[in-house]
């Protein structure tokens, strides 16, 4: 959502994959498609039918994106653990953002709504996807502010759990960057306050046994996207993935969005330091 990160080590060394390292790529990248596009075709047609009858509510289909985000970990081999209440009060939940892999992991857990920024809609496989599943694409631009705020209003108050990243770019899945206090701002609309909680989520990436770079399941910057899903599928043995669901906030007890935004990021940035420091 805005210019990508850098990190001052610079990036991983290209990784090196075995034979068997090909051969796993090949299984897994074959099963994981399967069920990915899979769930993809059965939640398209079960959305012909959803629609009509509910509109912006999705009742059903979210069930699919969960069940195919909690498979794809599984197919792949990276544990997966998750601790904290879900949210039950309607609102948002902000998070961490360190890999593509961050999208598998929030949705395995918890029905909820990307907030992204506009190309990923026109990107192949990741873009119909993101589509598919009731993403919400914005851009940054100050003129569609308004229009922006609208949507995001409509789809909060239709019930949606919308999620995004306040960094507004990806890291090494060792960093916090600040968060960006504008997409705060429909939270403190005179419709909305008063309605609305946010739930701040650390996403933590534990690397791989025996690996050197901890960095391993960060994809951040002008890493690309090949490169780096070829590495994930060869891995063995994986590491594994943990997310953490702090308490949620009311909207109404901040005074602005810069204040909500500094609260979420101090939360989450201290939990993932904490757990960086515990390996």
């Amino acid at each position: 959502m805005s210019s990508t990160w850098e990190s001052p080590e610079g990036y991983p060394a290209p990784p090196r994959i075995s034979v068997f390292g090909w051969v796993r790529v090949l299984l897994r990248g074959l099963v994981l498609a399967t069920v990915v596009f899979g769930g993809l075709a059965v939640l398209l047609l079960m959305r012909l039918v959803e629609r009509p009858l509910f509109g912006q509510r999705r009742p059903w289909t979210p069930f699919i994106t969960q069940v195919v985000c909690r498979s794809a970990f599984f197919i792949l081999g990276i544990g997966f653990s998750a601790r904290g209440d879900l949210m039950k009060d309607r609102g948002a939940v902000v998070a961490n953002h360190s890999s593509w892999l961050d999208i598998f992991a929030l949705n395995a857990r918890k029905r909820v709504y990307f907030v992204s920024k506009a190309e990923v809609a026109h990107w192949p496989g990741i873009g119909w996807l993101a589509r598919a599943t009731g993403t919400v694409f914005i851009n940054r631009d100050p003129r569609e502010a308004k229009q922006q705020k609208e949507i995001f209003e409509s789809r909060l108050l239709a019930g949606h759990k919308l999620l995004f990243f306040p960094e507004g770019t990806s890291t090494d899945s060792r960093t916090v960057l600040p968060f960006k206090p504008t997409l705060f701002a429909a939270f403190f609309s005179d419709e909305l306050r008063d309605k609305l909680h946010v739930q701040p989520v650390t996403v933590h990436y534990i690397p791989p046994e025996g690996v050197e770079d901890k960095r391993f399941y960060g994809w951040w910057g002008d890493m690309e996207f090949g490169p780096h899903l070829l590495q994930t599928l060869a891995a063995w043995p994986q590491g594994r993935v943990e997310l953490v669901y702090h308490r949620p906030v009311a909207v109404r007890d901040f005074a602005n969005r810069k204040t909500l935004a500094a609260y979420c990021e101090g939360i989450i940035r201290d939990d993932l330091m904490t757990r960086i420091g515990e390996e």
